[in-house]
């Protein structure tokens, strides 16, 4: 498995001749009036237009973005998502336009529900428990193949599956998880929470350790920042590497567009 970390959360993973993304992101979109324009590089796939899947932990614009997807699905691609959110235009309208933009380039879409699994090509994919900060559906991802297990976990807030994850799924090699600890003053959430709506770097590591990762590769930090709007928390990357030094995971931190190296693993290890 070839793993490369894309801008934001965004990553593109390769087996063979299969490869997926997930969360993939290259224009902000409608949000980019909120927070402004991206702070750090969104690089495209590698493979563009051959992508058998496209994974979005939930509908957010900053982790899915429509145009991108239809630029990196193949032909046959198909899109892996939580189920849509049920409710009022006041309720659903951090998702409405991520879902037009799907429906509007004709995707195909699987709705996943935690614990459910799919498979294509060398690949296994699980849907796993996540939170989301403002309240609209969210999975987490594992997905398995070679022999690698890593999970993706969105811009999940800490919550007590991880035991179950690592239970039910195995233990992870590696662990992308967010660690901006974004706090956000939204037009759509009222009134605004003064807590962060994502895992602030400590948490991320201590998820981490329950998923007995063997690396954690902070994700989900650097591209946006624009207080009051969306304040992320001092140095996301450096303070995730001193918690993992506190609580011993190592952490890899991997700038956007550079490939992430898988850690070793001992010949007396099983999965």
């Amino acid at each position: 498995m070839d793993i490369r970390r894309l801008g934001f959360a965004g990553l593109e993973i390769t087996s063979g001749a299969t490869s997926l993304v997930i969360d993939l992101l290259q224009d902000l979109g409608p949000m980019a009036r909120f927070v402004g324009p991206a702070r750090e590089p969104l690089p495209p796939p590698r493979h563009p237009g051959s992508a058998a899947l496209a994974l979005v932990t939930h509908l957010h614009r900053d982790h899915t973005d429509p145009d991108a997807i239809a630029a990196a699905l193949g032909a046959e691609g198909r899109v892996l998502r939580p189920a849509p959110m049920e409710g009022e235009d006041s309720e659903t309208v951090a998702l409405a336009a991520a879902e037009a933009g799907l429906a509007e380039h004709g995707l195909r879409q699987q709705v996943l529900a935690a614990w459910e699994s799919v498979e294509e090509g060398p690949f296994r994919i699980t849907a796993v428990p996540a939170v989301d900060g403002f309240g609209d559906p969210q999975v987490s991802w594992v997905v398995e193949a070679d022999g690698v297990r890593i999970l993706h976990g969105g811009d999940t807030m800490l919550h007590g599956a991880w035991w179950l994850i690592a239970g039910r799924c195995g233990p992870v090699d590696v662990a992308f998880l967010p660690v901006n600890g974004a706090v956000a003053d939204l037009p759509h959430r009222r009134p605004p929470s003064p807590l962060p709506a994502t895992m602030v770097p400590r948490q991320a590591v201590t998820a981490a350790l329950l998923l007995r990762a063997r690396a954690l590769v902070p994700i989900h930090y650097g591209a946006l920042h624009t207080p009051p709007l969306y304040a992320e928390v001092p140095d996301p990357a450096g303070a995730a590497e001193a918690a993992g030094r506190e609580l011993g995971v190592p952490v890899q931190v991997v700038a956007p567009g550079d490939a992430v190296a898988l850690p070793a693993r001992s010949g007396a290890e099983g999965r």
